[in-house]
């Protein structure tokens, strides 16, 4: 089974960057499709990007942009021109078949005004 360590993220001020990373360990990385979620205080997760096991990408507009090396098992989220209202805590999924199988542990990304 695959487990996911994240890395990555901390405070920040707008207009400025952030790269998050998702380390994938136990399991072949590139059969899985990868997905970033975000969870904002007091809103529901909701889904950022992703990137399918064949290379197809999503994000949930163009200031993010998702990448993956399954070379080195990774699974990347690069964040531009960060807003306030990018702030809560980021998790990385793998998915087979639309299953969720591991989820990372968040890291927190906070964008100052």
């Amino acid at each position: 089974q695959v487990q996911l360590v994240q890395s990555g993220g901390g405070l920040v001020q707008a207009g400025g960057s952030l790269r998050l990373s998702c380390a994938a360990s136990g399991s072949i990385f590139s059969t899985y499709d990868m997905a970033w979620y975000r969870q904002a205080p007091g809103k529901q997760r909701e889904l950022v990007a992703s990137t399918t096991s064949g290379g197809t990408t999503y994000s949930i507009e163009g200031r993010f942009s998702v990448s993956r090396d399954n070379a080195k098992n990774t699974e990347y989220l690069q964040m531009n021109n960060l807003k306030p209202e990018d702030t809560g805590v980021y998790y990385c999924a793998a998915a087979r078949w639309e299953f969720y199988e591991a989820w990372g542990q968040g890291t927190q990304v906070t964008v100052s005004s």
